[in-house]
């Protein structure tokens, strides 16, 4: 099957790679695919403690194995039913995923409450998606319009990765970032809209998502820094003066100062950022 096939649309540079078409689900290793989701799970969540608990207890599991069903039932043309069984799926897993988005093998849906998964989002091989997410699309337009997923990625409890996008391998999206554009592999990507703060292949693990870097934070400490440096080389010019008493209103504006200088640490040690 060629690529053109798999997206129906014209090649783009955010169509997905020819390396990535393995991740489309095909009858010959259907089996094989539903071994692999609960594999999966076993892995990469501790709190799985066994077997029947998985088969039982993941609505992200339930959702994506009605989801492969569907998707079959659509890939034939048969009419209504796959619509009908992705409705079925939402209303007992709180997981809406379109009959005709492709999925790939050991995808693990975390939690899953509230996920989006639009018509002709392409998601591939072993990626993560914590509850919120959305792969959506952008306006009414036709053919490919929502998200192509790489292997091995990450999308981050309350993410939105909206239009014809292409995220590359072992990328991480963080929590409640936008993405509007390519991603290219091995990137982090954090905050709204989603900005790359880290390119490099230093770790596959995808649930380090508590060390995700904040780039407006990084920006508001080296502004901090430098007006505090500013305010240390003006009062080395005033103490050049021959000024023999400070007046009583630079006193208060020291005081305000280091006041202020307080209330900032603390926010930026504390405060989310």
């Amino acid at each position: 099957m060629s690529n053109s096939s798999l997206l129906n649309t014209p090649q783009k540079t955010s169509a997905i790679p020819s390396q990535h078409s393995d991740s489309l689900p095909n009858k010959a290793n259907a089996f094989q695919m539903f071994l692999e989701d609960l594999k999966t799970i076993s892995k990469r969540d501790p709190a799985a403690r066994n077997w029947l608990e998985i088969l039982f207890c993941y609505p992200g599991l339930h959702a994506i194995w009605w989801h492969r069903i569907a998707h079959r039932l659509y890939r034939w043309g048969i009419p209504f039913l796959p619509r009908f069984l992705s409705h079925l799926s939402r209303w007992f897993t709180g997981i809406e995923i379109h009959p005709g988005a492709k999925i790939g093998k050991g995808v693990f849906i975390d939690h899953g409450m509230g996920v989006v998964i639009g018509e002709t989002a392409i998601v591939g091989d072993y990626a993560l998606i914590y509850q919120g997410a959305t792969l959506g699309g952008t306006g009414k337009e036709k053919g490919k319009r929502h998200p192509t997923l790489g292997h091995h990625v990450m999308v981050g409890a309350g993410a939105k990765l909206l239009g014809n996008i292409y995220i590359g391998d072992q990328v991480r999206i963080g929590a409640g970032s936008v993405v509007l554009r390519d991603v290219p592999s091995h990137c982090t990507v954090v905050g709204v809209p989603g900005r790359i703060t880290r390119n490099s292949k230093e770790t596959d693990d995808l649930q380090l998502s508590d060390h995700l870097p904040d780039p407006e934070a990084t920006v508001i400490r080296n502004l901090f820094e430098r007006i505090k440096l500013l305010e240390q080389e003006l009062a080395s010019l005033k103490a050049l003066n021959s000024v023999t008493e400070v007046p009583d209103s630079s006193q208060q504006d020291a005081l305000a100062n280091i006041q202020a200088n307080e209330i900032i640490e603390e926010f930026l040690n504390g405060a989310g950022i």
